[in-house]
């Protein structure tokens, strides 16, 4: 059912003929199996072992060598020869190509891993309602129809339909499916968006996502094949590998030579007609034999069969060196791509940023003696690990914050109000969350803030290991106070606030939008005394003036906090007890830029590369992120080069080749639409690379001409890249560009020496045969100067550094038509 999200809960409902309180039947399920199919990604179908090694022999150069094998060993039939060395030179010939086609093999075979690693992302079990009863089974035996309950922590079975929310809320981390920095609130309502996207569909939840608060029931509208999901597998299935523009200008290269070869082999016969019946021959027939086999010989002098080789070791080489530059090469042809790419389309989220919620900046009231005064503190950390100064509004870094009154209850109420989870992995080695990203985001700022009452505070903390440091400071807040009640977070209070006892004190903490929570704030507390004075209505409008500058210019996600005393016999919350509250602050955090990526984009467009940044984010949350990272300074607005996925499809044909042109970021974007965006620029004669970390990306890196993944990335999408970036740094892509230039430039050099060498050979031959002057050299020894005489110098050609200059030159331009020689190389 494709149009459920649009359909109302009575309408699904109908449509599948589900009871919602009894679920599907036994007969029922066996029905759905039938019509729908199964809940699994089907296996593609893999290309045979022998159709993939034919295939590296599907190359014209490759085709001759094998022609004059054959007739040289016909040849040598022939003429009565046997033993070695009737066998030795087609033999020497086969070994050649045999040892390519193997390098070849091994690279396919690796490539098509991604599509398999797709199924580790679907669930193994779920609870779902058959029969009138709950009981856990296997996803893959879910039908569309099943009516299934899922919770915090599930990874969601298949594409459903919300129909009933168990809780006062319900989110969902959809950030491998949408790239979306934040997790997506869900709902009931009938989605009327037309056209809509994943991001627009709020009652669905999809496939392989993960469900991060709330609990809900849910009726199955999609499995298998026709789910999210399985349309990334469709979209990488569809997707055929695209020649590099090395292959291209070999295989042009390979036509040209063909036909320079097949004439000159035609020529040599002819002008040595007369000779067919010298006497020296022994008759015609063998003269024609002998000039044929001198034929053989120009074929075997003109190809550089230590070209393959070559070519192989010199990418080889690059990839070592790439590698000790954190960039891990999967493909070897994709070295070389990167030396002509012309623009970069780059993931957002998790690749220009940590992926990692992190609270950026820190308002509270600090006075109101002599009018409002609000004090601002930025803070530092852009990762989950809690490692971070917090700095006051003149850049002064605060020795010991727990000492500030509001940024000690700060810290109280992000560790007590908080339903999340911090931990340390020794494995990855970095900290990783359990739960909201804006509750871990909280957790990591009572981290850097500390504990009060310690001199040696926060240095202390810095000798934990890194599995105590991870929440510390946390569970020292919940060991002093006792949780007695929690009200959830709920849609129309938009705050979430728990009841906690401290000896024999009983504290309200409440965290919630701003707009919510400063509304039922009555008083303040102040951060130079500790005092709690009056809200006034000054104060009201500064607060509200800082929130709306947080939101608005910097795109900041604000939350404020608050607390309230209650009386020490209450041991439950209702929401009347959500007024008179005490304003703590506010705090305004977002997916912050990886520090290293302003220079390196910087230095792309110095090389003449165009960075196109691509997510599934809102708009402005995108355009902030942009102008923070600095690296679209020159555009004095983004009206012409940021576009939504929707206005650019709305656009006429020939305004989306002018979009294409100035475009600088594309949101609110699907898998497709990335995919659809690489094709589009392709067809401009753009060599395109794509990065990317999460399952979305899989189809897009796929698609283009070199896809690079982040090392921290998603399974799927390392392996149906092309190159890894082991340290996630965009930077280490401008190295990686570098040294796919000096590659090129290497390649082209030595090229240039191979082919001036063996025009000394086919003119040697060329010239002895017209002139009737016995055989120079026998293709076995053509095939040893080939080889090693002209092989291992041209291999040292490949060592050469990169030039100074060389990201200061614009990126080549890679045209159809073109061939490898003397002209163009």
């Amino acid at each position: 059912m494709e149009d459920a999200f649009a359909r109302s809960i009575p309408e699904v409902l109908d449509f599948f003929g589900v009871d919602p309180t009894k679920g599907l039947s036994d007969a029922e399920v066996v029905q759905h199996a039938r019509l729908y199919g199964k809940n699994v990604l089907a296996e593609d179908q893999r290309v045979p072992f022998w159709k993939m090694v034919l295939k590296q022999f599907d190359d014209l150069l490759v085709k001759i060598l094998i022609a004059a094998a054959l007739i040289s060993f016909i040849l040598a039939l022939i003429n009565g020869e046997t033993g070695l060395m009737a066998f030795l030179e087609p033999s020497v010939i086969l070994m050649i190509l045999a040892a390519n086609a193997a390098v070849g093999v091994i690279t396919e075979t690796n490539a098509e891993k991604a599509l398999e690693e797709l199924r580790a992302y679907q669930a193994d079990v779920a609870t779902v309602l058959r029969n009138g009863c709950f009981s856990i089974l296997p996803a893959t035996e879910l039908v569309p129809g099943d009516i299934v309950e899922v919770s915090v922590g599930c990874k969601i079975p298949a594409d459903m339909r919300m129909i009933e929310m168990l809780s006062n809320q319900v989110r969902v981390d959809q950030a491998i499916l949408t790239g979306e920095s934040s997790s997506v609130e869900k709902e009931l309502k009938t989605t009327t968006t037309t056209n809509a996207v994943y991001q627009d569909k709020t009652n669905i939840l999809f496939s392989g996502t993960v469900m991060v608060a709330g609990r809900a029931r849910a009726v199955v509208v999609g499995v298998g094949p026709n789910t999210a999901m399985g349309s990334i597998r469709d979209s990488m299935l569809r997707t055929e590998d695209e020649v590099t523009p090395l292959k291209k200008k070999l295989d042009e290269f390979g036509t040209f030579l063909a036909k320079v070869i097949a004439g000159i082999c035609v020529l040599v016969w002819i002008v040595n007609i007369g000779h067919f019946r010298d006497p020296s021959h022994g008759g015609f027939l063998r003269g024609a034999i002998h000039y044929f086999k001198i034929a053989v010989a120009l074929a075997v002098a003109a190809i550089p069969e230590g070209l393959p080789a070559v070519v192989t070791t010199c990418l080889a080489l690059g990839t070592k060196r790439m590698a000790k530059l954190n960039a891990i090469v999967r493909s070897l042809p994709s070295v070389e791509t990167l030396g002509c790419t012309t623009v970069i389309c780059s993931d957002k989220t998790g690749t220009l940023t940590t992926n990692m919620m992190s609270v950026a900046k820190v308002c509270v009231v600090e006075s109101a003696k002599r009018g409002p005064v609000v004090s601002e503190y930025s803070v530092s950390g852009t990762t989950y690990a809690p490692e971070g100064i917090i700095f006051d509004s003149t850049g002064l870094q605060l020795d010991f914050p727990a000492q500030l009154p509001c940024l000690l209850h700060m810290a109280m109420c992000s560790a007590l109000c908080n339903e999340s989870t911090l931990q340390y992995n020794p494995d990855k080695g970095n900290y990783e969350k359990i739960g909201e990203s804006t509750e871990v985001a909280l957790r990591v700022l009572a981290e850097k803030v500390g504990l009060p009452g310690f001199n040696s505070m926060p240095s202390s903390l810095n000798m934990l290991t890194k599995h105590e440091r991870a929440s510390y400071c946390n569970h020292y807040w919940e060991e002093q106070f006792r949780k007695i009640h929690v009200l959830e977070f709920s849609r129309d209070r938009k705050m979430m606030s728990v009841l906690c006892s401290r000896n024999q004190m009983h504290v309200l903490f409440s965290k919630g939008a701003p707009e919510s929570i400063i509304s039922r704030c009555t008083s303040i507390l102040c951060n130079d005394d500790g005092s709690i004075v009056s809200l006034t209505a000054d104060i009201r409008a500064e607060l509200d003036s800082r929130f709306h500058s947080f939101a608005g210019k910097e795109t900041l996600r604000c939350l404020a906090l608050a607390l309230k005393w209650m009386p020490s016999t209450q041991q439950s919350l209702s929401f009347d007890d959500e007024k008179d509250l005490t304003f703590i602050g506010l705090v305004g955090m977002l997916d912050p830029p990886r520090d290293e990526v302003r220079n390196a984009m910087l230095s792309c467009m110095t090389a003449g590369i165009r960075v196109i940044v691509v997510t599934g984010d809102n708009k402005s949350t995108a355009e902030s992120l942009c102008r923070k990272i600095g690296a679209f300074d020159q555009l004095i607005d983004f009206a012409e080069h940021s576009y939504t996925a929707s206005e650019f499809e709305e656009l006429p044909a020939l305004q989306q080749t002018i979009a294409l042109q100035r475009m600088a970021l594309f949101t609110r974007v699907e898998p497709s639409h990335k995919r659809m965006l690489v094709e589009a620029l392709q067809h401009q004669n753009e060599v395109v690379a794509m990065t990317g970390d999460g399952v979305n990306d899989a189809p897009a890196l796929k698609k283009a001409d070199i896809g690079i993944a982040m090392g921290s990335g998603t399974a799927v999408a390392k392996s149906a890249s092309d190159m890894v970036l082991a340290d996630d740094n965009f930077a280490s892509i401008v190295a990686a560009v570098a040294e796919g230039r000096a590659i090129y430039n290497n390649t082209k050099q030595f090229i240039r020496y191979m082919i001036s060498s063996n025009i000394g050979e086919v003119v040697c031959i060329f010239v002895a045969a017209v002139l009737g002057i016995p055989d120079t050299l026998a293709p076995v020894q053509l095939l040893w100067v080939n080889l090693v005489t002209d092989g291992l110098p041209a291999t040292a050609i490949g060592f050469n550094k990169q030039d100074s200059d060389v990201m200061r030159a614009k990126p080549r331009k890679v045209p159809y038509q073109q061939f490898i020689g003397l002209t163009c190389i």
